[in-house]
C-alpha cells in the first residue's frame, strides 16, 4: 500500500521521489508536515495529490493576515428553531487539513492549530471534540518571502514531525511538466488508492516497529549533544526525540523491515530534527544552517553497532 500511494503522487509530481516518500513516512508516522519552498516547485501539488489518493475527509485553507482562528477550528452559532447554541465545525475536522502558506496568518490564527496538531482535539466554548483519525496537517510556506508574513513560533516548528524541501525537478521532469495532462489537472484525475482505515492500520503497524535499546540511546546522545553544541542557543526537546523515533518506525515499515537501524536514524535526523534547533547568534552560525549542526552532531555521536 506504501507504494502504491508513491506511485499515485509521483504522477502529479513528476521526478520527486524522495520527498513524496518523506511525506507518506510522515502520514505513517502520525506526524505533521512542513513543506518549505520557493513558488512553483510542487509544494500545494504535494498536498493536494497526497490527499487525492486516501479515501478521506480534506480541506484546504489558504491562510490570510485576515483569517480567524473560528475559521479554522469552527463557531457555535444560534439556532432560532432549536433555541441553542449549534457548534459548526471548521475546516481541521477533516483527516487531511492543508495549510497553504500558514506563515501569512496572524500568530493568534496559528496557535489555534497547536491543540489539535498535539492533541487531536479541539476545545471550544468549554466542549472538547475529538479530531477524526488520521488527522494530518500539511502546511507549506516561501522561506524567501518575508513582507506580510509571521514566522513561525518554535513551538509551532515543533510540532511538525517533518520539514522538507522539494526542489527544483531535473530536465526530463520538466519536460514532462510541459505536457498539458499534468499539474493540476492530472491531481484532479488521481483515484484514491487506500481508505482511512488502510492508513489506521499502516500506522498502527509501523509503530510496532522494534527500536532496540542501543538505539534509543543513540537517539537520546544526539539530543543531548544537540543542548551542547556551541552553536545551538535552544537544543532538541523530549518531543523531538519521541517524534524522530516514530519516523524511524514508520520508514523501517515503509521499506519492508520490522525492525529499524542507525541508518533510518541518519536518513531522517535532518527533516526530523533541524527545524527544531535555534542557532546562537555568531559570526560560525552566520555560515551555518540548523542542517549543518545536524550532520556535524551526526558525525561526532558514535553509532551503535549490531542489530
Amino acid at each position: 500500500m506504501y507504494e502504491s500511494i508513491v506511485n499515485n503522487v509521483g504522477l502529479v509530481l513528476k521526478g520527486k521521489k524522495n520527498p513524496i516518500e518523506l511525506a507518506v513516512v510522515c502520514l505513517l508516522a502520525d506526524g505533521h508536515l512542513l513543506i518549505e519552498d520557493v513558488p512553483g516547485v510542487g509544494k500545494t501539488s504535494l498536498a493536494k495529490a497526497l490527499s487525492a489518493s486516501i479515501d478521506c475527509t480534506w480541506k484546504r485553507v489558504q491562510f490570510t493576515p485576515d483569517l480567524l482562528p473560528s475559521d479554522l477550528i469552527g463557531v457555535s452559532i444560534w439556532s432560532k428553531q432549536r433555541e441553542i447554541f449549534e457548534f459548526q465545525e471548521g475546516p481541521s475536522f477533516a483527516n487531511i487539513v492543508l495549510a497553504d502558506e500558514i506563515n501569512r496568518a496572524s500568530p493568534k490564527t496559528q496557535s489555534a492549530l497547536l491543540e489539535a496538531m498535539e492533541e487531536r482535539q479541539i476545545s471550544v466554548d468549554g466542549v472538547t471534540r475529538p479530531l477524526p483519525h488520521p488527522f494530518l496537517v500539511i502546511a507549506t510556506q516561501n522561506p524567501i518571502e518575508h513582507d506580510g508574513t509571521y514566522k513561525l513560533p518554535e513551538s509551532q516548528l515543533d510540532r511538525f514531525l517533518i520539514r522538507m524541501e522539494i526542489g527544483y525537478p531535473n530536465r526530463q521532469a520538466e519536460l514532462d511538466i510541459l505536457e498539458p495532462s499534468t499539474g493540476a489537472e492530472a491531481t484532479h484525475q488521481l483515484s484514491p488508492v487506500v481508505s482511512a482505515r488502510d492508513i489506521r492500520e499502516m500506522i498502527s503497524v509501523a509503530s510496532q516497529v522494534s527500536m532496540v535499546e542501543p538505539l534509543k540511546n543513540y537517539v537520546i546522545d544526539i539530543a543531548h549533544a544537540s543542548r551542547k553544541h556551541p552553536q545551538v542557543s535552544l537544543g532538541l526537546s523530549p518531543r523531538a526525540m519521541v517524534q524522530l523515533a516514530r519516523a524511524v518506525r514508520a520508514l523501517a515499515a515503509s521499506r519492508g523491515r520490522d525492525y529499524s537501524t542507525p541508518d533510518d536514524v541518519k536518513e531522517l535526523a535532518v527533516p526530523v530534527l533541524a527545524h527544531r534547533l535555534v542557532l546562537r547568534h555568531t559570526n560560525r552560525s552566520h555560515q551555518m544552517t540548523s542542517s549543518d549542526v545536524i550532520q556535524e552532531i551526526l558525525t561526532t555521536v558514535p553509532v551503535p553497532s549490531g542489530r
